[in-house]
């Protein structure tokens, strides 16, 4: 009977052993998933635009008066506007494109007067009287229209005009990190060409690549008038291009090849709100889009199973959407199991030190779906900033970023410079 009992115990704990077994199996079973970065940005080719008009009780800017305006820009962007010859049928005056110098090529600042970048030009859609008081608005339709034309001193009708640079002076001054107030002056009391400028435009072009996005934003030289220029040039009315130049502004920027690390953890191993960057490589990640150095001091970190830098085959980096083009997409296949998480981060590129990542104790490894709401946007705390896409010390617009020392901590939207669209709009990670 003794004999029967201790075999019968064997069995059973030989089962109980067995089930523990395959319990334990389950739990451990590597199991395949799939993680996707997009960016999903919708963008825009101009980073700032706006409008002005004359300060006193009319909106033109009279003989003797002047108007102000401040905006942001980095080193290989230009500044373009355009206003009124108020006394003419449809002349305006603008800079030659793609807008006025704003650094040397050094990255010094440009200041002073920058007069001589502005010309003249003629609309193309009436035919011209002798500029003055008297001219009859809207005059002449031209029989058929012209193409936007300079006026070098004579328009096509025979009528005698001074240098631009006579008649409107236009000074930039430097604000300090990146930013600039541009004053147009009209200085045409007294001249034969005295005339009130209309309220104007202005827009500056993202540079990507080294190239403006958006070079001839207003106007193109020898092609026809578009957008609502006519109605600045001919009756002073910038509403209908300033809403054109406001819906090409926006967010444009692209997204650094995507750090992606596999943990079995309580916490992520690289960040955290609060605290200072760690110096084992997120600056670098956050300030140049450079993961190489963040991955390689986390290959060998207690808990982390697996490390990826992702980059878009192409272009390495993950461009936003760009006219109807989709954006940059990179994905990994991960073999995970029961317990594991998942921390990604990647550069707004555009910026000084700002970075996208999972929030808290980041996402399940085997979950499965859009994880895109799992993703914050935040200041590294290392770099001055400065207005995204619009910095002469950011990293990816051929700047040196200025250290400063603070704790990481999310980006505020609105925030000082600009208002992001929702980070789902722009970053979206996915499981499968």
């Amino acid at each position: 009977m003794k004999q029967r009992n201790l075999k019968a115990l064997a069995i059973l704990s030989t089962g109980i052993l067995l089930a523990s077994c395959k319990k334990d199996d389950n739990d451990n079973v590597s199991q395949p998933n799939t993680i996707t970065i997009e960016n999903v940005l919708e963008s825009k080719p101009l980073v700032e635009s706006g409008t002005f008009k004359g300060t006193g009780a009319a909106p033109l800017i009279f003989p003797g008066e002047s108007v102000s305006f401040t905006f942001s820009a980095a080193k290989n962007q230009r500044l373009t506007f355009a206003t009124m010859y108020g006394w003419s049928n449809d002349l305006f005056f603008a800079p030659a494109n793609p807008g006025i110098e704003l650094y040397n090529a050094d990255g010094t600042p440009k200041t002073g007067d920058v007069s001589a970048q502005i010309k003249l030009w003629d609309n193309g859609t009436r035919v011209n009287q002798a500029p003055g008081m008297a001219v009859v608005h809207p005059g002449t339709a031209e029989a058929s229209a012209k193409n936007v034309k300079e006026v070098a001193g004579t328009d096509d009708f025979g009528h005698n005009y001074l240098a631009a640079s006579q008649l409107m002076k236009v000074s930039l001054a430097y604000n300090g990190n990146s930013t600039f107030t541009i004053t147009i002056m009209n200085n045409s009391g007294g001249t034969a060409n005295e005339t009130p400028f209309s309220p104007g435009v202005w827009a500056i072009s993202y540079v990507a690549g080294g190239n403006l996005l958006l070079p001839e934003p207003i106007y193109s030289s020898d092609k026809p008038t578009a957008n609502g220029l006519t109605n600045l040039s001919e009756a002073g009315d910038n509403s209908i291009l300033g809403t054109y130049l406001s819906g090409q502004t926006g967010i444009f920027t692209p997204l650094s090849p995507v750090l992606v690390v596999v943990y079995n953890g309580a916490e992520n191993p690289f960040y955290k709100t609060g605290e200072m960057d760690r110096g084992e490589g997120l600056k670098d990640l956050a300030q140049k889009g450079d993961a190489s150095v963040l991955a390689a001091s986390l290959k060998n970190r207690a808990g982390v199973k697996s490390v990826y830098v992702l980059k878009d085959p192409a272009s390495t980096v993950l461009l936003p959407k760009i006219g109807g083009a989709a954006g940059g997409k990179v994905s990994q296949l991960l073999n995970v199991t029961a317990g594991d998480r998942i921390a990604i981060a990647t550069m707004y590129g555009f910026s000084n030190d700002w970075f996208f990542a999972t929030m808290g104790n980041d996402v399940d490894a085997t979950q499965k779906g859009d994880i895109s709401s799992a993703i914050g946007l935040f200041d590294d705390g290392t770099a001055i900033n400065q207005f995204p896409g619009a910095g002469i010390t950011q990293f990816n617009l051929a700047g040196t970023p200025l250290n400063e020392s603070k704790a990481i901590a999310a980006v505020p939207n609105p925030n000082m410079f600009t208002t992001l669209p929702s980070l789902n709009n722009i970053i979206k990670v996915t499981l499968q």
